[in-house]
């Protein structure tokens, strides 16, 4: 009867762990299993191979000695000969393991311990695991639990089933809790480390306050509108931008909701954070123009290249375009992905002025011609000695003042200034040793040929070799703030598409790559050469 109470006893204590720690009762059974093995090995020997198996209806026990089968016996304790396994089994063969049954183990009180430890320690690695796969695919949610405690800033959150922290660069400034608080949070981030899965929330995290849209204004959950992207500068100031998917729901009347209801229970939830809603636009001057309300734009000038745009306002609205401390134009930058610079009416004047006069200047240098006539060139929008040079010769010839005959004088004066700025760089590209056969490469320039050979690149394997970047340069963002790298061919008007296409000629011309034979656009299909026969 004592040991049925106690095979009992252990299923019960088996069953309690699992339902306390919220996991298998097998993994509790083959935790138990492990530390009896442990604790025999004590006895018979840390060489023993010994396997130790649980009944998990009965609660029986049975250890038994695993031997491996072997011709030439080595060590007693773990090894057996081929003819005394045959004994046993007539099946037995060298490789095989054969299994012997040992008596019930009465533990010691070091054994005992020491199958605890392992116990305890394998059910605690049940448990973190459990949390860990719990908790992992939860990233990207809000989640509500209560504060346990506050550490150095930093908040201890219990939610139910396992402790998360909210850091405290996580939590919106000015923000306080006290043990018990209620709080919610996003889920950023779950991590394995060796004190257990680590859980991080924030409550400055943009997603957070996308996903706080998400549960107050029902046309967002049901994917009617959705949010594209968030900006934010927490317990301030933050943008969204939303776009609707159906033409007849105005997505921000939507997330704005009778008299306000919707976003002011956004705003009670991030401590009176201020939020614009934005309307999305597919159109990047257009979006742009929306991120930057309440202030009013004249006018947007696009780099596609390197993702910047020059916005003027006029100049008593300067100060609105960039809110205090720049607060304004950084959240419309973060919003919309684009650098943004903002000139007054008045300094976008200045500027153009400044470069209507460079204009000028160059013209009159490259052409021997007076001012008024390098003014009229400048005013007419050609920007430099090339266009004017191999422009048709009717579109000089139809500037005030000008006739075909002066056109055809101008024409041939910027024609032979760029044969003389090309000879000029041609002896310079042979000064450098920069080889003839780069000039084979369609795209590429004599003053191509002159930045690459002062940077080093002299011939087609040392094209083939760059990237892009290292020709066009890139941009990166370093304390916040974008920072331009310098390629080899800036200042010559490349585009990084032209660099691209640059580098990949090379590298079929160095036999790096095969060239992509594409089909000409007027090849008859198949069915189509059969019909027209």
């Amino acid at each position: 009867m004592a040991v049925s109470a106690n095979r009992l006893e252990l299923l019960q204590i088996a069953d309690a762990v699992a339902r306390d720690k919220s996991i298998d009762r097998g993994i509790v059974l083959a935790s138990m299993e492990e530390a009896m093995a442990k604790a025999a090995r004590s006895r018979y020997g840390q060489e023993t191979e010994i396997r130790v198996e649980i009944d998990p209806r009965t609660g029986e026990t049975r250890f038994s000695r695993l031997m491996l089968v072997v011709d030439q016996v080595e060590n007693d304790a773990t090894q057996i000969s081929l003819a005394s396994a045959r004994k046993r089994n007539p099946a037995a063969e060298v490789g095989d393991w054969i299994s012997e049954q040992l008596p019930p183990l009465d533990f010691g009180r070091i054994a005992a311990q020491s199958a605890k430890q392992v116990i305890v320690q394998k059910v605690r690695e049940a448990e973190r695991d459990r949390q860990y796969d719990e908790f992992k695919d939860r990233i990207g949610e809000i989640i509500n639990g209560a504060v346990k405690r506050v550490e150095y800033g930093n908040v201890i959150v219990d939610l139910g089933r396992a402790e998360a922290i909210i850091r405290r660069d996580e939590m919106i400034p000015r923000e306080m809790f006290r043990p018990g608080d209620r709080v919610r949070a996003y889920v950023y981030d779950v991590r394995r480390e060796q004190r257990g899965p680590q859980i991080f929330l924030s409550r400055t995290h943009p997603q957070f306050m996308a996903k706080l849209f998400t549960q107050e204004v029902p046309e967002i959950y049901d994917g009617v509108i959705e949010v594209k992207s968030v900006a934010r500068d927490p317990g301030s100031r933050a943008k969204i931008a939303v776009t609707s998917r159906d033409s007849s729901i105005d997505p921000v009347g939507a997330c704005v909701g009778m008299r306000g209801s919707r976003v002011q229970a956004v705003v009670n939830e991030l401590q009176g954070e201020k939020i614009d809603i934005i309307p999305w636009s597919i159109d990047a001057a257009t979006f742009i123009v929306n991120a930057l309300q309440p202030a009013e734009v004249v006018k947007v000038v696009l780099d596609e290249d390197s993702a910047r745009i020059e916005v003027v306002v006029p100049d008593d609205q300067l100060s609105l375009a960039i809110g205090r401390r720049g607060q304004n134009v950084r959240l419309a930058s973060q919003l919309t992905g684009w650098d943004i610079d903002i000139l007054t009416e008045a300094e976008e004047s200045e500027r153009r002025q400044k470069e209507f006069i460079e204009r000028t200047q160059t013209f009159m240098d490259a052409l021997d011609v007076d001012e008024v006539v390098a003014q009229l060139l400048a005013s007419e929008g050609f920007r430099n000695v090339e266009e004017l040079a191999y422009v048709e010769p009717t579109e000089v010839a139809n500037i005030e003042g000008f006739d075909s005959e002066f056109a055809e004088e101008i024409q041939n004066r910027a024609r032979d200034y760029l044969a003389r700025i090309e000879a000029e760089l041609d002896a310079r590209r042979q000064e450098l040793g920069v080889a003839d056969e780069l000039r084979e490469i369609e795209g590429v320039t004599t003053a191509m040929m002159v930045k690459l050979g002062e940077n080093d690149v002299k011939t087609i394997e040392d094209l083939a070799g760059c990237a892009t970047d290292d020709l066009v340069g890139w941009t990166e963002k370093r304390n916040g703030e974008t920072v331009k790298e310098l390629g080899f061919l800036d200042g010559l008007d490349v585009s990084r598409d032209d660099a691209e296409a640059i580098v990949m000629r090379a590298r079929v011309k160095a036999g790096w790559v095969e060239e992509e034979i594409q089909p000409e656009e007027n090849e008859l299909t198949q069915g189509e050469s059969q019909a027209e026969a």
